[in-house]
């Protein structure tokens, strides 16, 4: 007994402990990777010793702008240096980092800025009108600095302070100010809102460090890979990505704008070996014509999150030389908690099997406590691969809370895990897999549709590049499913041959009984958003 006392002398110093932060990293790459290439963006080239050297003038620059420990600074920027450096730079001060997403509205985005009480704002010329518009409705709003982005040819307005300008008020071998607690908070990251106020997550430093360890583990990452920054930056902090290069010396390619044309192309020249994107990405290279692919003679590694994607798409791309692994996970776990972990009983599976495997949630990733799936009662559900329930979530790359919001953040931690509310079933060998979420499900005549499955099977037709479904009020069952679907160029099929298509996989009930065909709404982060297409299919006899 004994042994956690004062008394034995084995208590906690700065010889034996250490808060965990991914500040950590650069601090540690600066020595170790000092020459090795750490940011890529056009012809701009930064090493680690570089990139360390910007992560502590911006840390400066602020704290002589009164920024102080705790407060807040926002960006607005699309995946160019300046959102990497202020991953680093904005923590190194102490203060918190929000990176808003680039495509939200004006009302929105000043709600954010108040909320978070945001105190300087980086914005790319792009963004300026809405960072304007957003600031002019505030009594207090933040100070904004304006990032021109050379190489894609946008200059700055004139109109704020530059962001060339703020770096050099920087001193290079500013002290960076190292959290004291790995609790202290590192990131807020606003929820997308779809309906109400977007919820203000809180990350702290220990759960991006883990975070950034185990991605690593499950990714089966060495020494110096090249990764594509496809994911925004503003999204769950691009998976916590950035923030995990300098740990293994890589080369971190930014990518403003996201095509096929610029995906290949990295691949080409600077040997991409990884990129994280929604499935919306591996539906872009699979159609992308020959005119915009580029040849490569090695496996380049992906983790796709953010809607299953659909097993024709997975079977597809990796005959182009892509090794997909999906992942799933939310604002509030940092990104990515769950991999399907591939296991070598598999690979003598045929191809479709072997898609439908990876089209699994999977197991947690090493850094979780906890991942399964719960009924209402939060009692286990069979893993029988049919009784669902929802992902329930618990370990250390789960967020502090939401912010200001105490009444959701115990609700979101009843009984001990977070709730994510997502709908699920669970195989016999544990692995998770996606039926719905809540709200996706389609009730029609009290049966239970999963949307998801539909659309992987509209998916499988060979003239559908998109397909979503949604339910449609029905007089006689109640709700009906409503396939919204975008064709390939050049395509013929029409409604009724989908529906036929769709009625020789799935029974009568489940199959669509409407079929749209237009350009499918979708996020910055490539999520189709259903709730517009909800409203659509309200109004569709």
């Amino acid at each position: 007994m004994g042994w956690m006392s004062d008394e034995t002398g084995l208590d906690k110093c700065d010889a034996n402990y250490v808060p965990l932060t991914p500040l950590s990293h650069l601090q540690r790459a600066t020595t170790v990777f000092a020459r090795h290439t750490a940011l890529v963006y056009g012809d701009l080239r930064f090493d680690y010793r570089e990139l360390h050297a910007q992560v502590s003038r911006l840390a400066s620059a602020l704290s002589q702008k009164a920024v102080v420990p705790g407060d807040v600074v926002a960006t607005i920027l699309p995946n160019v240096p300046a959102q990497v450096i202020a991953h680093f730079g904005v923590p190194a001060c102490g203060a918190v980092l929000n990176t808003i997403n680039t495509r939200l509205d004006v009302d929105t985005v000043s709600y954010i800025f108040g909320h978070g009480e945001a105190k300087v704002v980086l914005v790319d010329p792009q963004f300026l009108e809405l960072a304007e518009a957003a600031c002019a409705m505030l009594d207090t709003p933040p100070e904004i600095i304006e990032v021109a982005d050379p190489v894609a040819g946008v200059a700055a307005s004139g109109r704020h302070e530059t962001y060339d300008a703020l770096m050099a008020t920087g001193d290079p071998g500013f002290a960076w100010i190292m959290p004291q607690d790995e609790w202290e908070s590192l990131a807020l990251n606003y929820t997308s809102g779809t309906t109400g106020r977007p919820k203000g997550v809180v990350y702290h430093h220990r759960g991006a460090y883990l975070m950034t360890m185990g991605t690593i583990i499950t990714w089966r990452m060495v020494l110096h890979p090249t990764f594509m920054q496809i994911v925004p930056l503003f999204h769950c902090n691009g998976w916590n990505h950035a923030w995990m290069m300098p740990l293994i010396g890589g080369t971190l390619v930014c990518c403003r704008d996201i095509t096929a044309d610029a995906i290949y192309s990295a691949i080409a020249e600077e040997k991409v070996t990884h990129f994280g994107g929604a499935p919306i990405v591996l539906n872009m290279l699979v159609n992308a014509p020959e005119t915009e692919r580029r040849a490569f003679d090695h496996v380049v590694e992906v983790f796709t999150a953010g809607a299953p994607p659909a097993p024709a798409t997975l079977a597809k791309i990796e005959a182009l030389g892509f090794n997909v692994t999906q992942v799933y996970g939310l604002t509030e776990t940092y990104g990515h908690v769950t991999e399907c972990l591939w296991r070598a009983e598999w690979d003598d599976h045929e191809a479709e099997a072997k898609a439908a495997i990876k089209a699994r949630q999977g197991v947690p990733f090493p850094m979780m406590e906890d991942i399964t799936v719960m009924d209402s009662q939060m009692a286990q559900v069979p893993n029988d691969a049919s009784a669902q329930g929802e992902i329930m979530i618990r370990g250390n790359s789960v967020m502090k809370g939401y912010y200001k919001n105490p009444k959701a953040t115990t609700d979101a931690f009843e009984g001990g895990y977070f709730h994510s509310g997502d709908l699920a079933i669970q195989h016999e060998d544990s692995y998770i897999q996606i039926a719905d979420r809540a709200k996706d499900i389609i009730i029609s005549g009290g049966e239970n549709i999963s949307s998801v499955e539909v659309e992987g099977v509209l998916m499988g037709h060979e003239d559908v590049m998109l397909a979503a479904v949604v339910a449609k009020p029905d007089e006689k069952w109640g709700e009906v499913p409503c396939a919204f679907v975008e064709l390939k160029e050049g395509a013929s099929v029409d409604e009724a041959g989908l529906i036929a298509f769709s009625r020789q996989t799935l029974a009568g009930f489940k199959a669509p009984k409407r079929v749209v065909f237009q350009e499918l709404p979708k996020t910055s982060t490539g999520k189709i958003q259903k709730f517009e297409l909800r409203k659509v299919a309200q109004d569709i006899g």
